[in-house]
């Protein structure tokens, strides 16, 4: 939802690649969320150039349409026009059509003006603040966890307390800060990073020099305290740290955090721990994770048909997604094992691998 500054900044997306039409094609989403409790559905349709059209609605209670975008491609000129349930002045009408350039969404547009409509603040609001970035494996979620606690978001405490119920020998967490020269070369990569007129980058400037927080966990053992570097503890460790502040950050808000492949570096039983941690103690909050982890579909206690999705590639290599609640009861009934139903492909979803057996020899 960032705008873009240039009318020729194109979009960073890749379209679906293994056909012949679809890189010619504009791309389509869709997503339905609540806010407020008010049901909206938003729907985008774009190239690698433009913003082609913008549909945004909502059930209060009724089905009513917000606005509804459309781009003139040629003369790169946006068009907005409104519900007739919503009262915008013409003036603002217009200053939002003109910040909406050719390739921004109007809430991106939105963003970068002061005007006031309730509903574009309430649907920027979802996007701005409650669904967050995509957690990736080698997301460094260290740092992220390191700022909020600095921003008084988490508490430290909270942090030891759920270490502590994952069974991790960690007694404190301790945060210091370090100073480190910087170079020339180093100090222009910040500049191109941080905004020249920011405070940090100021100060910066000013000093010469960087701070940077250095974590250390503390241990007690046989009545000692020992502190170790967060970088010298196990993988797991580093990535449950990381996942505590996420859950802390569950608990306490209302908060989307989208995790792919939740099972890396994880064991088996902490996986389980974390999500049932997060199912029994938030209650605003949503979590949205890819795992590896087939196992979870012996859990039907815990997770509902409609939770589980699988995906699987078809003839095209396209991606097909589904819900094991599609399935009716010929192929999937309440005393049916998931698990095993799954090993042997009935459900899909799985690899069609071939012969173990590798010839690498080649005849002349």
């Amino acid at each position: 939802m960032e705008p873009e500054e240039k009318k020729t900044a194109r979009l960073k997306f890749s379209p679906f690649l293994f056909d012949q039409e679809t890189p010619r094609n504009p791309s389509v989403l869709s997503i339905e969320f609540i806010q407020d409790e008010i049901k909206y559905s938003y729907t985008v349709e774009f190239t690698k150039n433009a913003v082609l059209t913008e549909e945004l609605t909502y059930y209060n209670p009724n089905k009513a349409n917000i606005f509804r975008r459309t781009t003139d491609v040629e003369n790169q000129f946006t068009e907005i026009k409104f519900g007739s349930k919503i009262s915008v002045d013409k003036v603002y009408k217009k200053t939002l059509e003109s910040n909406t350039l050719w390739n921004n969404t109007v809430l991106g547009g939105y963003l970068k003006t002061n005007i006031q409509v309730d509903e574009l603040r309430n649907v920027a609001d979802w996007f701005e603040n409650h669904l967050k970035r995509m957690v990736l494996t080698n997301t460094q979620l260290d740092t992220y966890v390191i700022h909020k606690i600095d921003s008084g978001e988490i508490e430290k405490n909270d942090i030891s307390r759920i270490l502590r119920r994952a069974d991790f020998n960690i007694s404190d967490i301790v945060i210091d800060e370090n100073e480190g020269e910087v170079s020339p070369d180093f100090m222009e990569l910040l500049q191109n990073r941080f905004q020249k007129n920011s405070d940090s980058f100021k100060e910066w400037v000013k000093k010469g020099k960087v701070s940077f927080p250095k974590l250390e966990f503390e241990h007690t053992v046989g009545g000692s305290k020992y502190f170790l570097p967060f970088l010298s503890e196990s993988q797991g460790t580093q990535r449950y740290f990381g996942f505590a502040g996420l859950l802390a950050l569950m608990i306490k808000g209302s908060v989307i955090f989208p995790i792919d492949e939740l099972e890396t570096s994880l064991h088996p039983d902490l996986y389980n721990h974390f999500i049932l941690s997060f199912l029994m103690n938030t209650k605003n909050s949503q979590l949205i994770a890819t795992t590896h982890n087939r196992e979870i579909l012996d859990n039907r206690d815990i997770y509902r048909n409609d939770a589980i999705w699988f995906t699987d590639k078809n003839e095209s290599s396209a991606t097909e997604l589904y819900s094991l609640s599609d399935f009716d009861s010929s192929v999937i009934r309440n005393t049916s094992n998931v698990y095993n139903a799954y090993k042997i492909g009935k459900l899909g979803g799985v690899p069609h691998t071939g012969d173990f057996f590798i010839d690498l020899t080649h005849e002349k």
